[in-house]
């Protein structure tokens, strides 16, 4: 058999073998993470960094916002000294390049001791991740619990526990939000809505509300921006959104063009395009080609007749691909989407490829970072691509396949 027909079927994917992979990787984050703090110096690992290093420039906006310096957040010499003032001289630079509302979280959790408001943070939003998934897949009726197996050893999770990131609030909050979408429209709604603290993630997601006419979502989501940007004012000043946007430069200039963050770590074309060495100009035109695939992609899939899960799967991952700035714990906004075209299968019978398609979707983020590091290829963004155009393969050229958004 060729190696296009053991894609195509997909049988070297069994449930077992799928099980043991998820069960060894579990191992390695426990044993990885439990090394991380035995080898550790205070509050940073062996190398200097602070454990759960990005959460620890959440920490210090927290401590910036409570000590009234909100504004110094967005002026990184000030963040940096904050930063080094909690963690010590050589702590690495961690830029908050976030719009103001990520800092209703931040001031309450810098309350805490550092270790208490990390494990809270990490606790309580993948919490809400795995809550959010068991909404969003409710309704397939699903008798086996494996599948949080499979939501707890993806690799972006580990990617998560490393850095202390927000991932798993934002697949919570988009996976919440397809589970609503057509039941409960108005919290639907609000759920995208807080999606505003990573506005990069929203190109694609006001696109699908309108050209499918869900006025009572886009209504949630204005409510939530607005309730947002109205709390954070009354909290920080009016002066917190002059420094954001003072901000902005920094972080389209030196973070994402210049690649101070490491073109490898960023799963775009823009970064992919830089990596192998093209200039900015190239970079945005590609990007933007590919933002334009993603909107017409989404359009004609949206318009189908399709089963709500594969629409719900293909935003999350234009979601990702629309953005020229996401790092591979982004790629938690991809567990939505492998979720669900994983139930569409597994009740319907799986298309040609899309076995491999979620297999490569559940595996990527694990090399995501480390192999384009070592040898300059990227991976993300050709398996989500791959990923998309399949669902946009099943919009041109099936009926609907009935499932349990329909039911």
């Amino acid at each position: 058999m060729r190696f296009w027909d053991y894609l195509r079927d997909g049988d070297a994917i069994t449930l077992e073998r799928a099980r043991l992979w998820a069960c060894a990787l579990l191992i390695a984050y426990v044993a990885v993470i439990a090394y991380l703090f035995l080898t550790a110096h205070g509050l940073n690992d062996y190398q200097g960094r602070p454990l759960g290093s990005d959460f620890s420039n959440l920490y210090a906006a927290g401590v910036e916002a409570n000590t009234g310096h909100a504004t110094d957040i967005y002026v990184p010499a000030k963040h940096l000294a904050a930063e080094r003032a909690i963690f010590g001289a050589n702590t690495p630079f961690y830029g908050w390049h976030y719009p103001p509302f990520l800092l209703l979280m931040a001031a309450p959790l810098a309350q805490l001791p550092y270790f208490a408001a990390l494990f809270v943070w990490q606790a309580v939003t993948f919490a809400l991740y795995l809550g959010a998934m068991t909404l969003l897949l409710r309704g397939a009726k699903i008798k086996d619990r494996t599948w949080i197996l499979f939501a707890a050893a993806f690799p972006a999770v580990f990617a998560n526990l490393l850095a202390g990131h927000n991932g798993f609030l934002t697949a919570a909050l988009l996976a919440g939000a397809l589970a609503l979408l057509d039941t409960r429209p108005l919290i639907a709604g609000l759920l995208f809505g807080l999606l505003a603290y990573k506005p990069q993630f929203g190109f694609m997601i006001p696109l699908v509300l309108l050209v499918t006419g869900r006025w009572r979502v886009i209504g949630g989501v204005a409510l939530s921006v607005i309730a947002l940007s109205l709390l954070c004012t009354s909290l920080f000043g009016t002066d917190i959104w002059r420094a954001f946007s003072s901000s902005e430069e920094f972080t389209r200039t030196v973070v994402l063009e210049q690649g101070r963050t490491g073109f490898y770590r960023i799963q775009s074309m823009f970064a992919w395009v830089r990596m192998w060495g093209g200039p900015i100009p190239l970079a945005y035109t590609l990007q933007g080609l590919v933002t334009l695939l993603c909107g017409v992609s989404l359009f004609r899939i949206w318009r189908s007749d399709l089963a709500q899960s594969i629409k719900g799967a293909s935003l999350c991952i234009a979601a990702i691909l629309a953005t020229p700035y996401s790092l591979d714990y982004d790629l938690m906004a991809l567990a939505p989407a492998i979720a669900l075209l994983a139930v569409d299968g597994l009740a319907l019978g799986f298309r040609p490829y899309e076995k491999s398609a979620i297999a490569a979707l559940w595996l990527m983020p694990f090399l995501a970072r480390a192999l384009p590091a070592l040898t300059l290829v990227p991976i993300a963004v050709p398996v989500m691509i791959a990923a998309l155009a399949l669902t946009l393969r099943y919009a041109v050229s099936e009926k609907t396949r009935p499932l349990f958004a329909e039911a």
